[in-house]
């Protein structure tokens, strides 16, 4: 026969708490916890009359403005205007860019000049400069396709404006026996070309270090569309042409 099994004893029912205890349970520990909080500090009350502190001045904006670029915009657009008669701003002719351009002919024999070249303009650009290299090969000079065969860099807005400033107040002074620049440099688009022989003016290179001196070729490349008009516009930044 099967064993009958034994039901199992039911668990005694848990005790509910009534609603009433657990409100009044909690009651007391808020208003513990009220106590345990410091009161708050009362607030003096402002006099009648008193003057409100003032606010600090705006801090002002902390942007770079190359010396040259504060020169044109607040002397050579104005003269511009009145010499040329120009109804809108936008026509004013202003320097968009300026290319260096350093040619080493030596590297043909030994490819580290041109590496040393390319040192040394970045010094002057405080840009680093692109190498250039042969396009097709030319055995007369001994010259092979993609040779390197010297360095160039374009200039563009703040790093413009300070190439500017040092070329026009400290390189062009210690160039040996300088007249003046050519003023017939111009190719008839109003764009301004002239020639350095020796990189050693600019006191960012070191005589001592220096490998070699090379030659360099500064393009000013400006809005202007006729030479008359650039002439003008270079003659503000104190451009010191040949009378």
């Amino acid at each position: 026969m099967a064993e009958e099994k034994t039901p199992k004893a039911e668990k005694p029912a848990k005790a509910q708490k009534p609603a009433a205890e657990g409100a009044e349970a909690k009651e007391p520990k808020k208003a513990a916890k009220s106590a345990e909080k410091p009161a708050a500090k009362d607030k003096p009350a402002k006099a009648e009359g008193e003057a409100k502190p003032a606010k600090a001045p705006a801090a002002a904006d902390g942007a770079y403005v190359p010396r040259m670029k504060k020169h044109y915009d607040d002397v050579v657009r104005e003269a511009l205007t009145k010499q040329f008669g120009y109804k809108n701003a936008l026509e004013v002719p202003t320097i968009e860019k300026i290319v260096l351009n350093m040619g080493v002919g030596e590297s043909v024999n030994d490819s580290k000049k041109a590496a040393a070249a390319a040192a040394d303009l970045g010094l002057i650009a405080g840009q680093k400069p692109v190498v250039t290299r042969a396009r097709k090969a030319i055995s007369t000079f001994k010259l092979r396709e993609n040779m390197p065969i010297g360095a160039k860099v374009t200039l563009r807005k703040a790093r413009m404006y300070d190439f500017l400033d040092r070329l026009i107040t400290v390189a062009l002074p210690r160039v040996r026996d300088f007249r003046g620049l050519n003023p017939k440099s111009f190719d008839g688009r109003g764009n301004y070309a002239l020639g350095i022989k020796e990189h050693i003016v600019f006191p960012e290179i070191d005589y001592d270090k220096a490998e070699s001196i090379l030659g360099m070729d500064v393009i000013v490349c400006t809005t202007a569309k006729t030479d008359e008009e650039a002439r003008a516009l270079l003659k503000a930044f104190n451009f010191p042409f040949r009378q």
